[in-house]
């Protein structure tokens, strides 16, 4: 009020306005600035207000979700005795396994401990400002990350050209042993490179995507964008049980069969031989399926079969000796899987070893203790 009346007396003997006016003016000119923030938040789209919204509770439920996750680590990790800061996945994934052993035939069935952002699909970043105006440049393409990618790979094969001709105006030649090799990897999947993107693109796409990044793993010195190549790369999975299947042998008939000898169960001892193809005939010891009187001993024998879906697919020849009923069904069992594996694919053989078909089953019936009715069994204890 000082400096008004300090101020603007001089003006107000000159303007017709009185003080009151003059205030009044004053007073109503602070709403401007309100009406320009108001005006401000209209410009907010309706699209940017709902991503907001999405975000935040997105946001949200991760901040809560990690915080689980790395609680359970740590509760993890001091079952295990092991240090929870240095607690890694490759650990977890083994105390997993050690703690909750699981039967399920499906991997994604089984139980398993992962980091939030591994299991929780990743969102979108907002493409646009507030105003709506797209961050990227490439947004009106319709799929910014996909061409984004492509101008990545050419810039990469650009500035390779470029070093690779200083190379040869200095008479170097590059250096041979650091070519990347295809050998042992293949390029992640239309599927992955969906997710990574976090758009769908089509075949042709796809197609486009292989080309490109296959022509600058061909250059010379492509061992230079090495990280960026090996982040569109996957490792072909190495299983040296592949390598221990034994390849079929050809009888007179023109069939292909297995033998697989040793096939041991408690004090049973036998031999398998599998026929490809056949019409489901089973022989054990000259007889056919009845020479086991019970019938969980049959369905022992017959379960790899059931489960490889390869009944009456195959005819099998089996000697076994030695212990009783379940343990002969037991060995026969063992040597069925075994021999089926060479007949089969990598992903059933991987559902056979997960079910605990391809194990040996090394029990044995518990001998009596000096002292015990049993095994485990006491004596009745008499007070008196």
């Amino acid at each position: 009020m000082s400096w008004i009346l300090g101020v603007s007396s001089r003006f107000i003997r000159s303007s017709p306005l009185t003080l009151n006016n003059l205030l009044y003016c004053t007073t109503t000119s602070t709403p401007k600035v309100d009406d320009a923030s108001v005006t401000k938040q209209r410009k907010i789209s309706k699209a940017m207000k709902s991503y907001l919204e999405r975000a935040r509770g997105h946001d949200e439920f991760m901040k809560v979700q990690n915080l689980e996750y790395n609680l359970g680590k740590r509760h993890l990790a001091n079952m295990m005795g092991e240090d929870p800061e240095t607690f890694n996945q490759d650990q977890i994934d083994e105390a997993i396994e050690y703690l909750f052993p699981s039967g399920l035939y499906d991997k994604k069935a089984q139980p398993m401990m992962k980091t939030p952002a591994d299991i929780i699909p990743q969102r979108k970043a907002a493409e646009f400002d507030e105003t709506g105006r797209p961050y990227h440049s490439l947004f009106f393409t319709g799929r910014p990350n996909y061409y984004k990618l492509l101008f990545d790979i050419h810039e990469s094969i650009h500035s390779l050209n470029e070093v690779e001709n200083r190379i040869v105006v200095k008479h170097v030649d590059p250096d041979l042993s650091q070519k990347l090799s295809a050998v042992g990897s293949e390029w992640i999947s239309k599927n992955i490179l969906e997710k990574k993107l976090l758009e769908d693109i089509s075949d042709k796409e796809y197609e486009n995507f292989v080309n490109a990044m296959s022509r600058l793993m061909q250059h010379p010195i492509s061992y230079t964008k090495k990280y960026f190549i090996e982040n569109y790369r996957k490792p072909l999975l190495t299983k040296t049980h592949i390598s221990q299947i034994p390849k079929p042998h050809i009888d007179e008939n023109g069939r292909s069969f297995i033998t697989v000898y040793e096939c041991l169960r408690k004090s049973a001892r036998g031999d398998v031989t599998v026929y490809f193809p056949g019409t489901g005939k089973i022989s054990v010891n000259g007889q056919d399926i009845t020479y086991f009187e019970d019938v969980q001993s049959r369905e022992q024998v017959l379960f790899p079969l059931v489960f490889t879906n390869m009944i009456n697919k195959v005819d099998i020849v089996s000697n076994v000796q030695g212990g009783g009923s379940s343990g002969q069904a037991g060995a026969i069992r063992w040597g069925i899987s075994m021999a089926l594996r060479s007949f089969l694919d990598t992903e059933t053989i991987d559902r056979m070893r997960i079910a605990g078909l391809l194990q040996r089953d090394y029990r044995r019936r518990e001998r009596k203790k000096p002292g015990q009715a049993g095994a485990r069994r006491k004596y009745t204890w008499k007070k008196r």
